[in-house]
């Protein structure tokens, strides 16, 4: 297969474009400018102020609880989706992290430096990738009603004076990019159960009068016995 229509190309496409636009508009940079973005939304929303994108972050991963609950199979065991989960998790925080104290970005209402990205935004989009990726071969409502939930903790961000455009649009590529990765780097199927076809079972055998002779006098060879008893 072509390097171009590989699994890492193919999940790179979007955050790839997300970050992209992220650092383009990063500093005031670009065609549509932070400053003018930031302007247009307190126009709509002049006053308007809330701390719901605080617990909003995780409401997609509340979704993926409920939705298993209430007995809808995800593509993952539970195991497995929660070491995805704690690898993703890692690469994003690690991720965010570095390129805050890396890039010093003054938040819109001047709290602090870390501006740029948005480790909110990141959150929300990484647990987003998850809920989809687990129940999409379902339905894609299911992603849909999560990337919801993650785009409007993204608004939020900027309407409370947290973020600039470029910080949301380049943590939203960096949460799914995570997400990406976690799943592409997954190889432990830990909790599975091994995958024999049903009748067959396996015993160890011991093969005499051939084979070789040992040191101790003992003749024949180790051997493995396949029983199948087809329903």
């Amino acid at each position: 297969m072509p390097w171009y229509k590989g699994k890492l190309v193919k999940a790179s496409i979007v955050p790839a474009v997300l970050i992209g636009y992220g650092v383009y508009t990063f500093d005031g940079g670009g065609f549509y400018t932070n400053q003018q973005a930031n302007r247009d939304i307190h126009k709509l929303f002049p006053t308007y102020r809330t701390r719901l994108d605080d617990f909003l972050i995780f409401a997609p991963y509340l979704e993926l609880g409920a939705v298993a609950l209430a007995g809808v199979e995800s593509r993952d065991d539970r195991i497995n989706t929660g070491l995805v989960i704690l690898k993703s998790e890692l690469i994003m925080l690690t991720s965010v992290f570095a390129i805050k104290n890396l890039t010093r970005e003054t938040r819109p209402d001047g709290s602090d430096n870390l501006s740029f990205p948005s480790g909110h935004t990141a959150q929300a989009f990484l647990a987003a990738s998850i809920v989809h990726t687990e129940f999409r071969h379902k339905s894609q409502w299911y992603g849909i009603g999560a990337y919801t939930i993650a785009t409007s903790v993204a608004a939020l961000r900027m309407i409370n004076t947290k973020h600039w455009q470029s910080d949301v649009v380049a943590g939203a590529g960096i949460g799914i990019l995570s997400a990406h990765i976690g799943y592409l780097t997954h190889r432990n199927r830990w909790g599975r159960k091994p995958i024999i076809p049903k009748g067959m079972s396996f015993s160890p055998t011991w093969q005499g009068g051939y084979g070789f002779r040992s040191a101790a006098g003992f003749s024949g060879a180790p051997g493995l016995q396949i029983t199948w008893r087809p329903n």
